[in-house]
């Protein structure tokens, strides 16, 4: 294994061997051309939006069409055809990290043997070295405020570091995709420790990968200056990490990943702009939000086990009268689904242990009530019956300070995870969509006669 990772040769063969397998759905347009049920242009039938096209590396399902009308279900993230919970179960049960058998799946389609998950799992620290001096040129040079601008802007830079950046090639791509999944740990953690230095006054720690480590277990030993973490923060994260790798070609992000790589583009271009599309607020910044709004209800609610108090003051948030005034419990609701997000009923349920491991269970059960009296809430204040549960940013924020994580640091971990999502999708785009995206908009502008500038 160590003959592997230390020859590029070898690794470039490894690499073109997974290529060979990897199964690309060629007909997939076509097919979906033939099928009467998918029309470009129009909406869904379970309305979850418009149709752009179509793709085999996810699914979101949150409720069934039963006779033309919607009816709730339990919420189900499916990767490739595997449900998230049970990949999830698996891994757990025999005690291994799982976000690499993910990334695999997600990237080659299929799952790995052992074998090529170990090699694969080696691959990927190979590959976690930054080019030449890209560390001190881009990142300790150019400190950035907001991490997820340093790393847009670190991607960006990474095209000229590549012998060949345009070439759109199964084998290309693949190997760029690898890197990128790879990389994404190292320069978000080297963004935030040189942002605490020069912006915080802090020490400055730059910390390697370890060989033999997770991706999970390095990224908590390359942020700390200790380089201390403990097994179980370490698998909870590696959790979050599958549960953010993937949500459908639909999400913001993948979907103007696939738009900007449905031009032609290079790799490079098309994940710095799914970057910026995860920095909005409304995305990959969301759960920021939600735990600025929960430590204001923490605080304005004197006692958190009483359901009345905590209902009244999400009354006044609903309102309008408190929190931002923008009458919204973040956290609440989902696009898509209905009865329950997947990802939260995970991790709510890995999180218990560590909350009363680090006396937070309180807070986690705060959250549980936000979570269970907000839509009897909403139905009082507008009169509307709306089925509603707690997504995944509801929850995410908590877990990342139960992990001494810094909110700095909560939307780069979604980046993390969320690159092979991206990168699967932009390979199934370029080698099966064909067409570039071109949205319509409804026109709300009337002729007008020209006035000579003398006239005006």
């Amino acid at each position: 294994m160590a003959d592997l990772m230390n020859d590029p040769k070898a690794m470039d063969e490894f690499i073109q061997s997974l290529c060979a397998d990897y199964r690309i759905h060629t007909s997939l347009m076509e097919e979906a051309r033939t099928n009467s049920n998918i029309k470009r242009g129009l909406r869904n039938d379970d309305g979850t939006g418009v149709m752009i096209g179509c793709t085999k590396v996810g699914n979101v399902l949150g409720y069934r069409v039963v006779d033309g009308e919607r009816e709730p279900m339990e919420g189900r993230l499916i990767y490739r055809g595997y449900e998230l919970s049970d990949l999830v179960a698996a891994y757990r049960r025999e005690g291994r990290f799982g976000f690499p058998e993910v990334a695999y799946l997600l990237l080659f389609g299929e799952l790995p043997n052992a074998e090529h998950l170990e090699m694969f799992t080696a691959l990927l620290h190979a590959k976690t070295d930054l080019p030449v001096n890209f560390t001190e040129d881009m990142i300790l040079k150019n400190p950035s405020h907001d991490i997820m601008n340093k790393l847009g802007r670190s991607v960006l830079a990474l095209y000229s570091n590549d012998p060949t950046p345009d070439e759109l090639s199964v084998q290309n791509m693949m190997r760029q995709s690898i890197e990128l999944v790879a990389r994404f740990p190292v320069i978000v953690a080297h963004a935030y420790v040189v942002k605490r230095h020069y912006f915080e006054n802090d020490s400055l720690y730059l910390h390697r990968p370890e060989p033999g480590l997770s991706i999970a277990e390095n990224f908590l030993r390359m942020i700390r200056p200790d380089k201390q973490f403990t097994q179980e923060e370490a698998h909870l994260l590696d959790l979050c990490l599958v549960c953010h790798a993937e949500h459908g070609g639909g999400n913001n992000s993948t979907f103007t990943c696939r738009s900007v790589s449905s031009t032609g583009t290079d790799t490079y271009s098309a994940i710095a702009a799914a970057v910026g599309s995860l920095r909005g607020p409304k995305h990959g910044g969301a759960n920021r939000a939600v735990l600025n709004q929960f430590e204001e209800i923490k605080a304005h609610v004197r006692d958190w086990k009483d359901e009345d108090e905590v209902q009244n003051y999400i009354r006044r948030i609903l309102s309008g009268e408190a929190g931002d005034h923008s009458g919204l419990v973040y956290g609440m609701g989902h696009a898509v689904y209905t009865l329950s997000d997947p990802r939260t009923v995970i991790l709510k349920s890995a999180a218990r242990k560590l909350a009363q491991q680090r006396g937070m269970l309180d807070e986690l059960e705060l959250m549980e009530t936000i979570e269970r009296v907000t839509p009897r809430v909403f139905e009082e204040i507008t009169g509307k019956r709306k089925i509603m549960c707690a997504n995944v940013d509801m929850y995410s924020g908590l877990v990342y300070r139960m992990l001494n994580i810094s909110p700095d640091l909560f939307t780069p971990l979604f980046a993390i995870a969320r690159i092979t999502g991206w990168c699967a999708h932009r390979m199934e785009e370029v080698l099966t969509g064909g067409r570039i995206y071109r949205p319509a908009y409804k026109p709300l502008i009337r002729h007008r006669d020209y006035i000579p500038l003398s006239e005006r």
